[in-house]
């Protein structure tokens, strides 16, 4: 028997699923499903497994199945289970959410900066699934707790970027939603500003990405090998500001922070993004003039200048792509005419 296992994580996240592909023996007598699953999954009970098959969290040669499917000799089984439930007890918040859209499968929610998706060390209030739990509670106060969304959550973002993001409301979509991020149909559009003018148009930037082996908060682009995982991002400049550029990047993978690793590795780090070392001063001139400017666009945008602007993906109903788009949120477009009225202003002096 093969067994293989795979992480589904997003920029700006933490590990979200665990994907393990199990290939059958040819010698395996006939067993089912459930039962097989049961042995080969450390920890899971008989009726979690059923619950899991029955959300669509299994399938079988591609296909989902039944509880009592008895498998055969070289069947492929694909298991998808939450490695982090850490979120599955939430504290009802009553937070303000920017819903961009609502149906009975899924939220797509507009997240502002400075609020951590889920709850965690040190952030167990606040969050994002704290409001999403109270508003589905107001929505149907004899809501099951298994309903509230601990399963929810698909993908992630940073703390301190804005945008869209989609949560499940019930285990069926979820199972629907985390497949297409494993396979890489989802449509992520990320808009960034970067220090320094790139030297092309458009470009690709790939390289593995790991955990920086001195910092473990950072992560770093290592050679291909062993380390690290395959990352790819796709880049096209949108406004040039010459000591700054407006980017559009487009995820043709999701790994940890693949924006901001990337911008980094091609030299190219974003805007304030501290952790990165984006909060000083990397490009431009050595004038005090120049340094209060960058100053007072570090306060207007005190974050990291990324928003994800696009999303788009196959519904969980209607098997029909939807596309979601957030404008830029007001931080961002404050730097952006900033630096804008500066080029103005500088082109005119000169």
């Amino acid at each position: 028997m093969r067994v293989d296992n795979d992480i589904l994580e997003d920029e700006n996240s933490e590990t979200l699923y665990e994907r393990k592909a199990i290939t059958v023996d040819r010698g395996q007598e006939p067993l089912r499903i459930d039962k097989f699953v049961q042995m080969h999954l450390e920890g899971a009970t008989r009726s979690k497994v059923q619950k899991g098959i029955d959300a669509g969290f299994l399938t079988v040669n591609g296909k989902v199945v039944k509880s009592n499917y008895k498998i055969r000799p070289g069947d492929d089984i694909v298991i998808m289970s939450l490695v982090n439930p850490e979120h599955t007890i939430l504290k009802r918040e009553n937070i303000p959410l920017n819903i961009v859209y609502e149906d009975e499968a899924l939220m797509v929610i507009n997240k502002p900066p400075n609020m951590v998706v889920h709850p965690g060390v040190g952030n167990f209030s606040g969050t994002l699934l704290n409001g999403v739990a109270y508003y589905l509670e107001q929505q149907n106060p004899d809501i099951d707790e298994d309903a509230l969304p601990r399963f929810g959550l698909v993908h992630r973002i940073d703390k301190n970027t804005t945008g869209l993001i989609v949560l499940a409301k019930t285990p069926v979509a979820a199972a629907y939603l985390a497949k297409q991020f494993f396979s890489h149909t989802v449509k992520r559009r990320y808009v960034a500003l970067v220090w320094g003018d790139l030297e092309k148009e458009e470009g690709t930037i790939t390289g593995h990405i790991a955990r920086h082996q001195q910092n473990r908060k950072m992560f770093d682009v290592y050679p291909e090998g062993e380390t690290g995982k395959h990352a790819v991002t796709h880049y096209k400049v949108l406004e040039r500001f010459n000591y700054v550029t407006l980017v559009e990047c487009v995820l043709e993978t999701g790994r940890t922070h693949q924006i901001r690793v990337h911008m980094k590795h091609i030299g190219h780090t974003l805007f304030n993004d501290w952790e990165y070392g984006g909060d000083r001063i990397l490009k431009g001139t050595v004038y005090s003039k120049y340094k209060q400017f960058v100053d007072n666009c570090f306060q207007v945008c005190p974050r990291c200048a990324l928003h994800a602007r696009t999303l788009g993906f196959m519904h969980p109903l209607t098997h029909k792509e939807v596309l979601f788009e957030s404008p830029l949120p007001e931080d961002m477009e404050q730097v952006i005419s900033k630096w804008r009225a500066y080029m103005h202003n500088s082109r005119k002096e000169g």
